[in-house]
């Protein structure tokens, strides 16, 4: 979380300061057009700097992914930086139809223009001729923009009409790089602000047309097939063992793949919930019947249907250099635990060395109740040398950090990892921090929400 709040601000900072070497006389005003003018251009950059990053996040690179600590740091980076974007688009916007308002109801004046000088640069001369376009392709890409980032924020918005409205946005951030370029001021490009938005804007337009035509993670993307699926009804979830023969790179315990059974639907990150073995070269999902879609897959869903599996991504793997491990699975956020249980096994089995140099506390906490689950979990936590605490909220109440701490008397010396509802993460994190625990180094959380 500190490297996303890192980076948010030195964007900022960086093209504020870069904007204010190419405008230094944004502190001397000669009118409040001028003013008007001037902060036009400062929050144009601010919102398509935002947007451009943005944009490009949207790639699912990989180069940031340890800096952030996973792709799902990096898409809640994406979800701020749209948020940003339409914040200050609306300030954007307000300067520009601020003062025409102003000027109607007649509580400003507008001064006087003379005659504009010849424009000698045949550049800057066709710029000029295309302001209009730009400037009403603009605002009515701004209007879309608001739109589709209200869809997006809105949880309750159907997952599969948001797939296909959401890459809209890459059609409004392209007629809103025409608007930036067009309007942009002149100068602003022969200085290094220019220069740093000609970059971001050149990179967020190839991606933007990465998006549009379907090739997002394409180089990482393999065929599979359904071997099984078997369900749970005590707690609506669904288990899909899928069969990768060819291509798969194997994953590491705790991460994540995006699937793909529908075109229609696009694709949908789930936790892997098993461990890698080369020889037996399977991945197994575990749903929750929680939305929409997931609420479909049991009655869409069948052995021998083709799937389109890629990644992995994610950092939530396990690895420190703590001697013990809390780990605090919150209802499906038992997946990861499940997986690298399915992995010590593994390594135990093949008498690795090593295999069981951690040890680990692993807290599952649940609503609902499935005996066969829970049968499922105790004999992975038997095989991985795991203790195995299972709360059901009904019988047992809430988890809190006293009761972690009264099971797990070296808590102090232990890495934990959450991976669950937010909130409840939260409270644990504020929990241990409160009792000298190092939350920053040693409380690893999974931020599982790609919207």
């Amino acid at each position: 979380m500190q490297n996303i709040r890192r980076t948010l601000i030195g964007l900022f900072a960086l093209l504020t300061i870069l904007w204010l070497i190419a405008e230094p006389s944004v502190f001397q005003p000669a009118n409040f057009f001028v003013l008007r003018a001037t902060m036009m251009q400062y929050s144009g950059i601010i919102a398509i700097g935002a947007m451009s990053v943005a944009m490009i996040l949207a790639l699912r690179p990989r180069w940031p992914e340890r800096w952030f600590g996973g792709l799902d740091k990096m898409y809640r980076l994406h979800k701020w930086l749209g948020i940003t974007a339409l914040i200050v688009s609306v300030i954007h916007w307000l300067w520009s139809q601020g003062a025409k308002w102003a000027v109607g109801y007649g509580w400003i004046a507008r001064p006087a223009r003379g005659e504009r000088p010849a424009i000698e640069n045949p550049i800057e001369a066709f710029f000029s001729t295309q302001r209009g376009t730009a400037e009403g392709l603009g605002e009515w890409a701004f209007y879309a923009t608001i739109i589709l980032i209200a869809l997006a924020l809105i949880k309750y918005f159907p997952y599969r009409y948001f797939y296909k409205t959401h890459r809209l946005l890459a059609v409004a951030y392209l007629v809103l790089v025409y608007h930036s370029v067009v309007l942009t001021s002149f100068d602003y490009w022969t200085s290094p602000i220019g220069i740093v938005l000609a970059m971001l804007l050149a990179y967020g337009t190839w991606a933007a047309i990465v998006v549009l035509v379907r090739r997002v993670g394409v180089t990482r993307q393999v065929r599979g097939t359904i071997a099984s699926t078997h369900y749970y009804p005590g707690v609506k979830v669904l288990e899909t063992e899928i069969e990768v023969p060819h291509g798969w790179p194997g994953h590491k315990p705790g991460q994540f793949a995006f699937a793909t059974s529908d075109l229609s639907e696009g694709a949908h990150p789930y936790t892997i919930a098993s461990g890698w073995n080369d020889k037996d070269p399977r991945i197994t999902f575990i749903t929750k019947e929680l939305g929409d879609h997931t609420s479909r897959l049991r009655e869409k869903l069948r052995a021998g249907q083709d799937m389109k599996i890629e990644g992995p991504y994610g950092c939530f793997t396990f690895d420190d250099d703590k001697p013990h491990q809390i780990w605090v699975g919150g209802g499906i956020g038992i997946t990861p635990f499940i997986a690298h249980m399915k992995h010590i096994a593994l390594q135990s089995g093949s008498g690795k060395p090593g295999s069981n140099a951690k040890t680990a506390d692993l807290f599952h906490t649940t609503t609902d109740v499935d005996e066969e689950a829970l049968r499922k979990l105790a004999a992975d936590a038997s095989e991985a040398k795991v203790r195995l605490h299972v709360l059901i909220d009904e019988r047992d109440g809430r988890l809190t950090g006293d009761r972690i701490r009264a099971e797990v008397p070296n808590w102090r010396e232990a890495s934990i990892w959450f991976c669950g509802p937010s909130g409840f993460g939260e409270a644990l994190r504020k929990d241990f921090e409160a009792q000298g625990f190092d939350v920053s180094r040693h409380f690893h959380q999974e931020l599982f929400a790609m919207r």
